[in-house]
């Protein structure tokens, strides 16, 4: 069975699926913001919240840290936005004791080595690599030598790429996330029944989905079509300045997201045929044999 432990849930097949909403860089800088995004995650019931932890000198090359670019802070440059909007050990042990307080699961996706080891302080109960990271085998590497579970995302990837992936890091504390990286991506363009490709293809590794498309329909259907986990960005406000904004999900949609997940799992059924107690007087009056 495609079964992983994450903090003390199980994900995988014949269990609830994990729902995860992806604070990202949403917050923007702002600790306040980050702290209302976790609050109302947690009220909307889901599992656990994600952010992004990066390095700024080490993940933005040299040719782009001084393009400018205007910001709501001003005009700066690149480098000196990315530093903005990157949360430091101060902010992250707030996050952590906002997240103990409200009974939610926290994570992050690192994006360079130094990354994982400045997440190891806290303790998470996995990380995620984004799909820019699927190539970067040193840093997939790094990570699920941890011992933590690892969830890998395969947007703007080649089936040999998520091949090369797995190979190199085993299937032990591995999950599998489809995704496309367009933000916000056409629905069109989605391929939900890659979820069953990549079940398929890996068996006793649990599979889920990572949306960013505009609407929750299609992430109910990831779940009908055997996603175990879900992600979406989350947001206070879709007009907030931000490139993820538009492709992200405010708390109210959150809720509801949540909430019809719930009722998808419990109409999904076993797959027996059976007359329901429910049935039974309906059968008595209208069969005539």
């Amino acid at each position: 069975m495609a079964e992983v432990k994450i903090g003390n849930r199980y994900v995988g097949d014949g269990h609830p699926a994990f729902v995860i909403a992806e604070i990202g860089i949403n917050h923007n800088g702002s600790l306040d913001v980050a702290k209302q995004l976790i609050e109302g995650a947690a009220l909307a019931g889901c599992d656990a919240v994600k952010f992004q932890k990066r390095t700024p000198d080490v993940c933005v090359p040299p040719d782009q840290r001084n393009i400018e670019r205007d910001t709501p802070w001003g005009r700066m440059t690149y480098i000196d936005y990315r530093y903005k909007v990157e949360f430091g050990r101060g902010e992250y042990m707030e996050i952590d004791k906002c997240c103990k307080t409200h009974g939610i699961f926290w994570f992050a996706s690192c994006w360079d080595e130094d990354a994982v080891d400045f997440m190891e302080q806290f303790d998470p109960p996995c990380y995620k690599a984004a799909s820019a990271s699927l190539t970067d085998l040193l840093l997939l590497k790094k990570t699920i030598e941890t011992g933590r579970p690892l969830i890998i995302s395969t947007g703007m990837s080649t089936m040999d790429e998520i091949d090369q992936a797995v190979l190199e890091l085993g299937h032990h504390n591995l999950l599998i996330a489809h995704t496309n990286s367009t933000y916000p991506c056409p629905v069109e363009e989605l391929n939900l029944r890659m979820i069953q490709t990549l079940k398929t293809a890996y068996p006793d590794i649990p599979v889920g989905y990572s949306g960013h498309e505009v609407g929750l329909s299609t992430t109910w259907a990831s779940v009908a079509l055997g996603a175990t986990f879900v992600e979406r960005h989350v947001t206070l406000d879709r007009s907030m300045w931000g490139s993820d904004q538009a492709a992200s999900v405010e708390i109210s949609g959150m809720q509801r997201l949540v909430s019809n997940i719930r009722d998808i799992e419990k109409a999904m059924g076993d797959g027996v045929k059976r007359v329901y107690d429910g049935e039974v007087a309906a059968r008595i009056k209208l069969r005539r044999r």
